[in-house]
């Protein structure tokens, strides 16, 4: 128990300070294009939020073969993962074709969204360069998803701390110019980001070609024809995840965009929960990859006795850390929000108070984070897609918005950010439920087949 303990803490710790690192290239970029101009960053707001949607979503389809990769490893069969490596090329290649024409076509959204028309060229910009990122930067998320399979991360997230470490400079240098580079504003964030991912994806390529650790797989053997039983099974499985993905990003995106009409007050204090939230994710999800690697490798080896060892250690790891949190958040939210918003009283005020709701929204994320990436490790996706459009767009969007403005069941609206706080927490427990229910069907269904 405790072997087993100690490598999936290991595996997640790893995982989590390259994710970390990952989510400061956009913390970089909001610094710099916030010091250039408020136009700069308004674009980014707009921009990102296209392009992480639509990023995040196709990252989930080629993640979702971890197990898949993780499950042939424990089988030992080595040679399988290689060539399930170089299959799923082909679905890489599908999702970079169908993301760059999303973020080279961006304009239809623009509209809808009524994005000012002042902004939509800057926006359309950078969105083209950042699709020209799109190809690497899945091909980097496959050798990544491979060595998170095979629970030898750290290669990766060296390249990810050192691709921050270059990311920063470069980000200040093509926007503000100098030595030799004009001006470029906000275009030049995204030029940062094409050079740094180009260079990372390089690195983990020279990795593959010369490394002995995967030697035993044969990744660089002649590419095959594409197998389409085997595409059909990589597709059963990342696309329920991609749009599961998709609908849990867009649920907290939606929100922000309804509080928005609460005013300012009410948008930067949800801001602030949202930051701190995000932040704290990183957690239950790199546990979530740490231990679907370890439950995917004893189902591959026979053994399903580890198997539910490894899930059940990584629950009990995942539910203290976030108990351990949210205590922590709670104890000093009213501290944290003064780190965040200065002397903006009403802006304190407000934020300390959706700082408790979000210390109870991150304890029934961490439980249904972690349950999601096993259920994909015991082959269950489709159902986590359903559960989660009826939670997180249902009961948390819907349910926050009539809390806050039509009202329920006799209570008039509240016109306030909590009300959306509350539901998504709410409907996170219901879905944290609805997994556990659903992994002790699939853990026994498999008990019953063996």
């Amino acid at each position: 128990m405790t072997t087993e303990l100690r490598s999936i803490a290991r595996h997640a710790g790893t995982v989590l300070v390259g994710q970390l690192a990952v989510m400061a290239f956009g913390v970089t970029d909001t610094i710099v294009a916030g010091r250039f101009s408020s136009e700069a960053l308004a674009a980014l707001s707009v921009g990102s939020a296209v392009y992480i949607s639509i990023a995040v979503a196709l990252n989930g389809v080629i993640q979702a073969q971890l197990p898949v990769w993780a499950e042939l490893r424990g089988g030992a069969r080595h040679t399988d993962v290689g060539r399930s490596f170089r299959q799923a090329l082909y679905l890489a290649l599908a999702a970079i074709a169908f993301g760059c024409t999303c973020l080279l076509l961006p304009g239809p959204l623009l509209r809808w969204t009524e994005v000012p028309p002042a902004l939509q060229g800057e926006v359309q910009i950078y969105l083209a360069i950042l699709a020209a990122t799109l190809p690497p930067a899945l091909l980097f998320r496959m050798v990544a998803t491979l060595n998170q399979s095979l629970g030898r991360p750290l290669l990766v997230t060296w390249l990810q701390i050192g691709g921050l470490a270059l990311k920063v400079p470069l980000s200040a240098w093509f926007c503000f110019g100098g030595l030799g580079l004009p001006v470029m504003g906000l275009p030049g964030c995204a030029w940062a980001t094409l050079v740094v991912t180009y260079l990372m994806l390089a690195c983990v390529g020279w990795m593959l070609r010369t490394s002995s650790m995967y030697a035993p797989y044969g990744i660089w053997h002649k590419l095959e024809a594409p197998h389409w039983p085997t595409l059909r099974a990589f597709l059963r499985l990342g696309v329920p995840t991609g749009l599961a993905i998709l609908v849990e990003v867009t649920a907290f995106t939606l929100m922000a965009l309804f509080i928005a009409r609460l005013g300012t007050v009410a948008a930067a204090s949800h801001q602030i929960a949202a930051n701190l939230v995000g932040v704290l994710y990183m957690m239950p999800l790199s546990l979530g990859i740490a231990v679907s690697a370890r439950v995917s490798y004893w189902l591959g080896a026979g053994d399903d006795r580890r198997a539910r060892l490894a899930l059940r250690l990584g629950l009990k790891l995942a539910i203290g850390l976030a108990l351990g949190s949210a205590t922590l958040v709670i104890a000093l939210h009213a501290s944290l929000a003064r780190l965040y918003a200065g002397a903006n009283a009403p802006v304190v005020a407000l934020a300390a108070s959706l700082l408790v709701w979000a210390a109870l929204y991150h304890l029934a994320d961490a439980v249904q984070a972690v349950c999601v990436f096993v259920l994909r490790s015991y082959g269950v996706a489709i159902s986590s897609l359903l559960v989660y459009c009826v939670m997180l767009w249902g009961v948390g969007l819907g349910g926050g918005y009539l809390l806050a403005y039509r009202g329920i069941a006799g209570f008039g609206p509240m016109r306030d950010p909590a009300a959306f706080w509350s539901a998504g927490a709410a409907a996170l427990a219901l879905t944290s439920a609805i997994f556990m229910a659903l992994l002790w069907r699939a853990v026994q269904a498999r008990r019953l087949r063996t």
